[in-house]
């Protein structure tokens, strides 16, 4: 099966509701307009049921099929990012410091051409659900909806995402099994040691040396303690102290984050960090104060569910434009609670060549949508086999 001819002639409406959720962003959980706007065009499209307020502004769409089965999900996230667009496109964000700059307003289109082909055709046994995810943006927004009753209430059994990835092949596919994107966590360490004249430094515990010998220490943990086939990174983002040229603080304060495909190494990172700044700042005469927070999991493709959705973005564009080991991202996403909670699989479509994600200059490339709807509606009919 080829790109759908409905698909195809889908392109011009889904490219209207694209790009108008693009001037009209909004973030984490407070996407109310958005929501509200992604159940008006379910309602229109006939969708058999149509919930709201799961995990706070989410919203999920119940496509029923032509014959009683089980229920598959698709997700699709709505929320922008903190950012001023420099585009300069007519359809550019109308809301200063708000912008879809990693192509969610592209995502929830794709959805929805979906939901609405699905919908007309209900060539499927079982059900779909398709849902519309908020606060992906750092929020943990998937994690709010399962913990909301998803997953149970509509006893979804298999779950599905699909991201655009700049950079690569426009319409073309891009996938693996096991970890395809990385568990990004944060942590913060407050140095306090003994601030003085910097003219007399043998009486002080200088916190600027001892930070910039623990920023440089962090980087043994990739290079010295981790497997060197087993990925992680360690970031340092920020360091902050002092206030003048002739003080040596009392304190420095640094951030950042750690990036890892897998729990073992996560956890030997969380141990590293804290195990190094304590003894670095004890050989000086200081101490650390030391928090990591773990953000959402790594995302993990379950192995069947990844042959599923590799074999239909093969129906969709055939095999040559679609990789089936594509690097993991060293980026994070949450619907990694989803596959926590089900099994799945999380696909990547080209974008073309484009600005990457999170950049000002980002947009998402309409081109697509009709590759993308294609692989959602393939995905569950072929799941749902009547």
């Amino acid at each position: 099966m080829p790109i759908l001819n409905r698909a195809s002639e889908l392109q011009s409406v889904a490219t209207a509701w694209r790009r108008h959720l693009h001037a009209n962003p909004e973030i984490l959980y407070d996407v109310e307009n958005t929501a509200a706007f992604v159940a008006e065009k379910l309602q229109e499209f006939g969708v058999d049921e149509i919930v709201t307020g799961i995990g706070r502004t989410g919203v999920v769409g119940l496509i029923n099929g032509a014959e009683k089965g089980r229920t598959i999900g698709l997700r699709a996230d709505m929320d922008a990012l903190p950012l001023d667009e420099i585009t300069g496109k007519p359809w550019a964000s109308a809301t200063p410091g708000r912008m879809h700059a990693c192509g969610h307003d592209g995502h929830m289109a794709m959805l929805l051409g979906a939901a609405k082909h699905l919908a007309e055709t209900r060539n499927f046994a079982g059900r779909v659900a398709v849902i519309f995810q908020p606060a992906e943006e750092g929020g943990r927004g998937a994690l709010a909806m399962v913990e909301d009753g998803l997953m149970d209430r509509f006893d979804i059994a298999e779950v599905y995402g699909m991201h655009n990835m700049p950079g690569k092949k426009a319409g073309s596919f891009a996938i693996r099994k096991g970890g395809i994107m990385a568990a990004p966590d944060k942590f913060s360490l407050k140095i306090t040691g003994r601030g003085g004249h910097a003219a007399e430094p043998h009486n002080t515990a200088d916190t600027i040396v001892i930070g910039a010998q623990i920023v440089s220490a962090l980087q043994t943990i990739a290079a010295r303690n981790a497997n060197p086939l087993r990925s992680v990174v360690v970031s340092v983002t920020q360091f902050h102290a002092g206030t003048t040229h002739n003080i040596i603080p009392e304190e420095a304060f640094i951030s950042g984050t750690v990036r890892s495909l897998d729990e073992e190494v996560r956890t030997l990172a969380e141990r590293r960090i804290g195990e190094l700044a304590a003894g670095i700042a004890a050989a000086h005469g200081a101490s650390v104060e030391y928090d990591f927070e773990r953000a959402c999991p790594v995302t993990v493709n379950h192995p069947r569910e990844t042959e599923h959705a590799a074999r239909a973005a093969i129906d969709v564009v055939g095999p040559d434009h679609v990789d089936t080991e594509v690097d993991p991202s060293m980026a994070g996403e949450d619907f990694a609670f989803m596959l926590q909670s089900r099994p799945g699989a999380y696909i990547m479509i080209g974008n073309g060549d484009t600005a990457g994600l999170h950049n000002p200059a980002y947009d998402f490339n309409d081109e697509i949508l009709p590759a993308g709807i294609s692989y959602w509606v393939r995905l569950a009919e072929q799941r749902l086999p009547r």
